[in-house]
């Protein structure tokens, strides 16, 4: 037996849900364990644990990685309202009004949170994947969003001291009741946003009747597993008008009716369009955005990528919709935001109305901007910020932070990279239909997602890409884009394990990522090749043809492929790697 590699340092792994979790059993026992003397610092992250430990798994995960300094974390389950019943029901012993929220929401934001974290995804140069640009132009989809509310009709300001926001809410007995305070510092931006519920009852009404009209397919697109206060109101107010008012109708049609979270809505939406389609985006931000997108691909396609894409998320802060306070109002009322005693808002809104308030932290912001220009300058990158600067003073002190950095790297003798502002679309459609050669793209968390998303399935599929989250103390944190691959694990089951379908790819050059970080870390050129063989021999897989299903056809030769399953896929790169 060959003597194992022996690695001094420990390694933070964060374990998952469904099909991610069996295959990452397997490349840790394949390609980690097997061969290597490594010390596994393992923390069980599914949700079922996170709902047993009533959130304490998501603390252990940030100190354990704040203590190691390095990790690989799989794709874990964020429970929506029907799963959480579920789970419950399986758990009597749980009272649902004690969980914290770290037991039912998605860990992702609060481990990005809790070591400084922002995120950083770009495509996996596989040398022989070429992916058919679907037929866009002319194309017969259109998106229809909300015209107001929002946080189009938000109010948002910068601090103008270090103190505590509050969110005071007055209802019928005359006395202010405090839902939610937060620490803000002399510029940082803040926003409340709210929507009125009956303005999105009519705007579903609408919605449906004309996809009924026009005879389109429907899908709904929100994020209500991680704003579930916000987006999961409106997603069960539109729903309800569906089933209760529509849902005959579309299927006496034969119209299919789809939701699915936003940014893998519209990844499968613009990879994959389909034929006839009417695309409801209820958040206005979001569907403009997208609407903007839709109409350039119908008159222009989508080229040929040519150049490898990098998506910067900031993340750090807990800003932006995924560190938000996120609820329905409770009763008719008003709400008011407190400045350090000071009133500096205040709205009617009635009972049901969802309520979004958020901020972000400038320090962070900055700390994002100077790692921006630091990871686009080691890779020789252009950068395209994408800022909706001319309503939002929100969004202008992003743009303030990007010119403070910049002089202070100019003083400093480190010039930055090349770099442009425009608008979040003009990003999006330019990532999209005109990337450079190698482009960093940073946007915001629900941007962030959406575009990322996007651009690993035209980079061929989630699978493709990689995700590095890094902080400024030198946490790192790689994993794989994708999710859990929930319809795959359902079939696994049925099948008694014997149908195992999915595409490790991502989750292998995460582990690689992480093992290549330690050896450099502790100066151990072993363990340096050995990760690099490992990424290595991934790429050489599919570059010799061995594909798993959702490559299949995407090679530059497809009459060469050999499609295998997802241990056959395994076995493949662990044959290489010995070779």
């Amino acid at each position: 037996m060959s003597r194992k590699i022996n690695v001094a340092s420990p390694l933070v792994i964060l374990h998952g849900d469904e099909m991610a979790q069996v295959a990452f059993e397997r490349i840790l026992e394949t390609f980690v364990t097997a061969p290597l003397d490594i010390n596994l610092v393992e923390i069980d992250l599914t949700a079922e644990n996170r709902l047993a430990t009533n959130g304490q798994a998501v603390i252990d995960a940030i100190e354990a990685l704040n203590r190691h300094g390095v990790g690989v974390k799989n794709a874990g389950m964020t429970v929506n309202r029907e799963q959480l019943d579920a789970l419950l029901a399986e758990r009597p012993e749980l009272d649902r009004a004690s969980l914290h929220p770290l037991a039912t929401k998605s860990p992702n934001g609060a481990i990005r949170k809790g070591i400084g974290g922002n995120i950083t995804r770009e495509d996996i140069e596989f040398r022989n994947l070429r992916v058919e640009r679907p037929d866009w132009i002319g194309r017969d989809i259109e998106v229809d969003t909300m015209d107001d509310g929002g946080i189009k009709d938000s109010h948002n300001a910068l601090a103008d001291a270090t103190g505590m926001v509050k969110l005071l809410f007055v209802g019928e007995s005359g006395d202010p009741v405090e839902l939610h305070r937060r620490e803000v510092h002399k510029g940082d931006p803040w926003l409340l946003a709210t929507n009125d519920l009956e303005d999105v009852k009519a705007w579903a009404h609408r919605f449906f009747q004309r996809a009924i009209d026009e005879k389109r397919d429907i899908y709904l697109g929100l994020k209500d597993t991680v704003i579930a206060g916000y987006d999961g109101v409106m997603r069960a107010a539109i729903e309800d008008i569906f089933r209760a008012d529509y849902q005959a109708k579309a299927e006496e049609l034969g119209l299919e009716y789809h939701y699915e979270l936003i940014d893998a809505q519209a990844a499968r939406i613009v990879s994959n369009p389909p034929e006839r389609a009417l695309w409801g985006v209820p958040d206005n931000t979001s569907g403009r955005k997208l609407y903007k997108l839709v109409e350039q691909l119908k008159r222009h396609g989508i080229p040929d990528r040519k150049a490898q894409v990098s998506i910067s998320r900031m993340s750090a802060g807990g800003g932006d919709q995924y560190g938000s306070y996120n609820a329905p109002a409770e009763e008719d009322g008003i709400l008011k935001v407190v400045v350090d005693g000071e009133e500096k808002h205040a709205r009617h809104v009635k009972k049901g109305d969802p309520i979004l308030l958020m901020s972000n932290d400038r320090a962070a912001i900055k700390d994002w901007v100077l790692q921006v220009f630091r990871d686009a300058s080691r890779k020789d990158k252009e950068v395209y910020f994408g800022l909706k600067r001319e309503y939002m003073d929100y969004d202008e002190v992003f743009s303030d932070v990007i010119t403070e950095a910049r002089r202070e790297l100019a003083k400093a003798d480190t010039p930055p990279p090349s770099f442009m502002i425009m608008r979040p679309s003009r990003q999006l459609i330019k990532m999209i239909t005109d990337p450079p050669r190698n482009a960093l793209y940073p946007a915001q968390n629900l941007d962030g997602d959406i575009f990322s998303d996007i651009s690993a399935a035209l980079g061929g599929s989630l699978a493709t890409a990689s995700s590095i989250i890094e902080s400024k103390n030198g946490t790192m944190l790689f994993e794989a884009p994708h999710g859990t691959a929930h319809d795959l694990y359902l079939k696994y089951l049925e099948s008694d394990g014997k149908e195992a379908h999915f595409n490790s790819s991502a989750l292998i050059y995460a582990v690689g990522n992480a093992l290549e970080t330690l050896a450099e870390r502790e100066s151990n050129a072993e363990l340096g090749d050995y990760a690099t063989r490992l990424k290595t021999a991934l790429i050489d897989t599919i570059g010799d043809g061995i594909v798993t299903g959702d490559l299949k056809g995407k090679t530059t030769e497809p009459d060469k492929e050999a499609v295998v399953d997802m241990q056959g896929f395994l076995d493949a790169v662990a044959q290489r790697l010995t070779a």
